[in-house]
């Protein structure tokens, strides 16, 4: 462990997935961003590296041990010790994490380009510190509002977003459960199939159209995802944040 200075962090809270731990080119004004004083940099081995980029787990002990205290921030010109705060490697690829007095990484930042080069660098002459885990003994079950990384490859931050909206609205959708609705909005995708939509289940619509839509991002996904979430207050929130203007 070495202990570093002066590192930028833009802060993704109670973020399970990595694509949703945005790089700097994709950071944006209204992010919490946050200058450390001083943070401590620990060389992890690539699994619990990916176990901390990826999941929202208890981190194994003897990280937190190690790691407790050793983060300072200087705030209103006075420093404030921060409990879990670290800086993780493996040698190729870094995350900062800060349990927010917890167990589990709750805010996850990359690094900007300059510092994560830095930490590349001293990393280059320390060992990785053994940390005993206990890794998930089964592949992870992605979900609706969890989508499998490689549905997410290619798409800018926005587009992820949007896709985001798009699935909770579906899976809202699910939950209503309306026949005619969800028949509805598979000819919405598929115009030409109408007369076949009178013939599927609930299910059928419903898996059929849950497939098309993790495929990519277009405007075809943006136009349906606009009309699907209209006259529904707290989506249109999100889309505004993400789109600009309001639906109409």
């Amino acid at each position: 462990m070495e202990i570093i200075s002066d590192i930028w962090v833009n802060w993704f809270e109670g973020e399970e997935n990595s694509y949703n731990v945005c790089e700097f080119y994709e950071w944006r004004k209204h992010d919490f961003i946050e200058l450390l004083d001083q943070v401590p940099l620990v060389k992890v081995e690539s699994s619990l590296f990916d176990y901390i980029e990826n999941d929202l787990q208890d981190l194994p002990e003897d990280l937190l041990k190690l790691i407790r205290n050793k983060s300072v921030i200087c705030k209103n010109n006075q420093r404030e010790v921060i409990e879990y705060c670290f800086v993780a490697t493996d040698g190729q690829r870094s995350i900062a994490a800060d349990t927010l007095g917890y167990r589990i990484p709750v805010r996850k930042s990359r690094l900007i380009p300059r510092q994560e080069n830095i930490v590349l660098e001293k990393v280059e002459k320390m060992k990785p510190e053994s940390f005993p885990i206990l890794l998930p003994g089964h592949e992870r079950a992605y979900h609706l509002l969890s989508l499998d990384p490689r549905f997410m490859i290619g798409l800018t931050r926005r587009e992820r977003h949007m896709k985001q909206l798009l699935f909770m609205a579906l899976d809202q959708l699910r939950t209503a459960g309306s026949l005619e609705e969800i028949r509805y909005w598979y000819t919405e995708w598929y115009p030409t199939h109408y007369a076949e939509s009178r013939h599927m289940s609930f299910e059928e619509a419903w898996g059929a159209l849950v497939s098309a839509m993790k495929i990519g991002w277009s405007k075809k996904h943006s136009a349906i995802c606009e009309r699907m979430i209209k006259g529904q207050s707290y989506f249109e929130k999100l889309w505004e944040l993400e789109q600009g203007p309001k639906v109409q």
